[in-house]
């Protein structure tokens, strides 16, 4: 790195072969956390869910999430530094609140990762500020287009998706994913499915089985929190008795 240490303390300067180097360890940032997470949308929900570590025992389990909801249609993981995705997710939140505010209606999913996407670009711009260290996937359930995934990251990129993967082991997950996904526009069956194939994509590219403490799932048009029937378009967590259901059909599966 002796050849890329003079371009390494300015985010704003190009190295010779064209590269951003604080751009590119943001992204290491992302993989260095060690929590893989999964996007899926379906053809009437759409679901996130993250790897759930407790580091020390003394921690409240309850207040270790990166899932975040940032507006009553739309919520989100983040993946990589945790003091990052907490200080973008209220950025985000700021940003939802000021458009309803301003025009009435919610944000749109669209809308809000293009907003996140160049608020992300303008800090691989200026020397005075540093990228997120993080990855963030955004759902929620339009009332036009429906089920909606969008992903961003640290290079102010953001684009939809149908399946996608943030962590150490993203492009095994990526390449289980494209052959569950392959010549479809999203993933099949009901909730319930598209939450066990985010599961066992986590499962099978992390060689692990999983406990209900272990995961973490956000989900647009699931389950009403009510307990009444049909779905819920506004975005909410699934509880720990719910994300036990799906474990034990999974396993009943195989």
């Amino acid at each position: 790195m002796s050849g890329g240490s003079a371009y390494d303390r300015h985010i704003t300067i190009f190295s010779e072969q064209g590269r951003l180097y604080q751009v590119e360890y943001a992204f290491k940032a992302i993989t260095a956390a060690n929590i893989m997470s999964i996007g899926v949308r379906g053809k009437d929900s759409a679901v996130v869910l993250s790897q759930k570590k407790v580091p020390d025992k003394l921690i409240d389990p309850a207040s270790v999430s990166h899932i975040f909801q940032l507006s009553p249609s739309v919520g989100c993981v983040i993946t990589g530094s945790i003091a990052d995705a907490r200080a973008f997710a209220q950025r985000a939140q700021s940003e939802a609140a000021e458009f309803r505010y301003k025009y009435g209606y919610e944000m749109p999913c669209d809308a809000l990762a293009k907003r996140l996407a160049n608020i992300s670009q303008v800090y691989t711009q200026r020397a005075y500020m540093r990228p997120y260290g993080v990855a963030t996937t955004l759902i929620s359930l339009d009332s036009e287009y429906g089920p909606q995934l969008f992903k961003t990251d640290p290079a102010g990129y953001y684009i939809g998706y149908k399946g996608t993967a943030a962590g150490p082991k993203q492009q095994e997950a990526l390449n289980h994913l494209e052959k569950k996904l392959r010549n479809k526009d999203h993933a099949d069956g009901d909730w319930r499915d598209v939450v066990e194939l985010a599961i066992t994509t986590l499962s099978t590219v992390l060689s692990m089985d999983f406990k209900k403490g272990e995961l973490e799932i956000g989900i647009v048009g699931g389950p009403r929190a009510d307990g009444k029937e049909g779905s819920d378009p506004s975005f909410r967590t699934l509880t720990e008795e719910e994300i036990d259901e799906r474990l034990q059909a999974i396993a009943e599966k195989d």
